[in-house]
Parts: C-alpha cells; sequence; structure tokens
C-alpha cells in the first residue's frame, strides 16, 4: 500500500473508530495476491461500536469506494444494537453461533441463528441487530465505503 493511501487509510479509520493498530501493511504476494494467517491479525477496539468488539482489517480502505474485508471478534453476551449500513455488507461467521435479525426494534426471540459457516448478505440502509451468547468471530466484505448508523443515538458509543 502506498505511503499516501496508508495515511488517507489511517486518518479515515481513526475517524470511524477504527485504530491505527488494525490498519497495518498487509502480507502481499506477487500482483495483487494477499496471503494473511491468523497470528499476523492486528486486532484493535472499534469505537464505532459497544466495548468489547475487536477488530482487523484485512484489507481496503473501509472510507472509499473499492472492496473491503474485516473480521470482528464479539465477546459472549454482546449486542449489536439496530443499525443501518450505507452498502451491501457480507457476513461469514468464522466461530460461534451469531444470532441476526432484521427489524428496527431489538426483539432477542426474532434473531435466528447463524452457527459456523453461516452467511448473512444486507442491503444498504435495511436496519438490523444481533447478539451473541458466546464468543463469536465475524468476517464482514463488501464494498465501501462502510459506515454504521444507529437508529437510536443513545446506542452510538461515538456520542
Amino acid at each position: 500500500m502506498a505511503t499516501n493511501t496508508m495515511i488517507t487509510a489511517t486518518a479515515l479509520a481513526l475517524c470511524m473508530g477504527v485504530s491505527s493498530a488494525v490498519m497495518a501493511e498487509t502480507p502481499y504476494m506477487g500482483d495483487g495476491h494477499t496471503m494473511i494467517t491468523p497470528d499476523e491479525l492486528k486486532w484493535g477496539p472499534v469505537g464505532s461500536m459497544a466495548p468489547g468488539a475487536q477488530i482487523a482489517v484485512l484489507e481496503g480502505d473501509l472510507g472509499t469506494a473499492e472492496p473491503f474485508t474485516m473480521r470482528l471478534k464479539l465477546p459472549a453476551d454482546y449486542v449489536i444494537a439496530p443499525h443501518i449500513h450505507p452498502a451491501y455488507e457480507r457476513v461469514t461467521v468464522l466461530s460461534g453461533t451469531f444470532y441476526f435479525a432484521h427489524g428496527e426494534e431489538f426483539d432477542r426471540d426474532s434473531a435466528r441463528a447463524l452457527p459456523e459457516g453461516s452467511l448473512a448478505i444486507m442491503s444498504p440502509g435495511d436496519p438490523m441487530y444481533g447478539y451473541t451468547d458466546g464468543d463469536v468471530v465475524i468476517q464482514l466484505h463488501g464494498t465501501g465505503p462502510w459506515g454504521i448508523e444507529y437508529l437510536n443515538p443513545e446506542d452510538d458509543p461515538r456520542q
């Protein structure tokens, strides 16, 4: 990644609540090939989510119209309040069970259990929420810019 691109990505990530520690250079192999092992991931807090969540950005500048891939570690009993995203978001459950639902009001009973290997695809502007009952790792990918807007401003940790 070029220095200017890295500076831009880091500055935008900090504005979005992503620590610069998670924006470390990705190990590249050849022309456009990327290979990353789990021990190479740089995890850090997510300022746009409630405390406890950890993020590792694997590729892309989350603030531009380019592909991105990131992972989130969510602890047991974690709640993601109802929110929307500005672009399509694709979520793959890598470990644990993530409970996910579409809607404007948090309703634990309406959430669907998505075990390891499950996929969820959400369209821009559609309200959603989720929770965990154990530790969960999910991978998100799409085309940026990525963002999160909570339906209830009181749920936004950036406030």
